[in-house]
């Protein structure tokens, strides 16, 4: 452990190097370049707001405030969005990086590393927006607020765990991540985004406790739109299920590691 923490520091240059590669070539070809991240999710909050509360007056029940449903339905599609671009990018981890795993010596972890911190700065950017929205319209859950790190937390090990199980797959598979998109978007409308949990049958709500994602993103709800602390005992079960799939992706990777790199 301790050697991989110190291989990892001694290519902190080639890691943030790789995220502001990826960072840039995502915008600066743009016509609007960076600012392009920003426009995109204030449109969508914008006009969730407008349509859902001014237009349609849709309201949560329980909820009093005008903007309950606009914040319920941000508060799930965009950390949905932070958990299918982790997946997206992990699926695609080794054939995109081809390349440098061929001709280049560096730790092999550097890579999902490199993955984490460019998902995460493209979440921060869009989350800390819809923080300014939650302030501007004096909706901010206060000190609950914190209970969304440990969440986000436990997400980005579920998705990276998926992402690199996937990946391996996807090198030998080369349609794994094609059926991966198909089931992502099934995945979307069996989690409760877009509708309350409350409005489904007893026995959806029951299946939903098998749903990690429902559970992940129930709890973002439930700090942001209701402003309570994430019930913890629902989320260890999402965490041991992030740890295996870690160690899934990890034996995966270094048990077919020979083969993989003839196939790439």
């Amino acid at each position: 452990m301790k050697g991989t923490l110190g291989a990892l520091w001694h290519y902190r240059s080639f890691i943030l190097g790789s995220v502001k590669r990826e960072f840039q070539a995502k915008y600066l070809n743009s016509l609007l370049g960076a600012t392009s991240s920003v426009i995109q999710p204030l449109a969508m909050i914008l006009v969730y707001t407008v349509i859902f509360s001014q237009i349609m007056r849709a309201k949560l029940p329980g909820v009093e405030s005008v903007f309950g449903y606009s914040i319920y339905l941000c508060a799930g599609i965009i950390t949905w969005g932070y958990f299918a671009d982790m997946v997206g990018r992990g699926q695609n981890i080794f054939i995109e990086n081809a390349n440098l795993l061929k001709k280049l010596s560096f730790p092999r972890f550097c890579l999902p590393l490199t993955l984490i911190l460019s998902s995460v700065l493209n979440f921060a950017i869009i989350f800390g927006l819809f923080t300014a929205f939650l302030l501007l319209t004096d909706s901010f859950p206060g000190w609950a607020f914190l209970g969304i790190f440990p969440v986000l937390a436990i997400q980005a090990l579920f998705a990276l765990g998926l992402g690199m199980v996937l990946g391996v797959l996807n090198v030998f598979f080369r349609d794994v991540g094609q059926l991966f998109g198909v089931v992502l978007q099934f995945w979307f409308w069996m989690t409760p985004i877009i509708y309350p949990l409350d409005i489904l049958p007893a026995a959806a709500q029951h299946l939903m406790k098998y749903n990690p994602m429902a559970i992940l993103i129930g709890a973002y709800q439930r700090v942001l739109v209701h402003g309570l602390w994430p019930d913890w005992s629902s989320l260890w079960p999402v965490l041991l299920l992030s740890i295996l799939l870690c160690l899934l992706a990890l034996r995966l990777f270094r048990k077919r590691y020979a083969e993989l790199m003839d196939e790439l």
